[in-house]
């Protein structure tokens, strides 16, 4: 009692090209748009500012492979973010804090921001 299957698919290649192309666009935007929501929320350490509004910036460099990051190109950034234990000056930033995307990774209160804005600006940059 044997069953024959065959199928024959036929690809879109200028669709795929346009969703893969569609893809790289949205995690560029999405990244954008997580930049400013931790600087909306209020959690870089501020002094000068220069931190948070010079020295950090999305980085796009590898988004056809599909990584975009968010860069902070001081010297001191890292030894602001991996110790929270120091005192910082809440006057312009209130949440100012180490640490400051916690939030927005695994376990944090923001962790589903990525996903769905992602999922938000792909589907409204795809049309679909």
């Amino acid at each position: 009692m044997g069953f024959n299957v065959s199928s024959t698919v036929k690809l879109d290649i200028p669709k795929l090209h346009k969703l893969t192309v569609t893809a790289v666009k949205a995690l560029e935007i999405t990244t954008a748009l997580l930049l400013s929501e931790v600087k909306n929320a209020q959690v870089f350490p501020f002094k000068t500012g220069n931190l948070q509004n010079e020295s950090t910036f999305a980085d796009y460099d590898d988004s056809e492979r599909g990584v975009a990051r968010i860069v902070s190109d001081t010297v001191y950034a890292r030894r602001l973010y991996y110790h929270p234990e120091y005192h910082f000056n809440h006057k312009y930033n209130a949440y100012a804090r180490g640490k400051w995307y916690e939030p927005w990774l695994p376990g944090g209160s923001q962790e589903k921001f990525v996903a769905q804005a992602y999922a938000s600006v792909y589907r409204k940059v795809s049309g679909i």
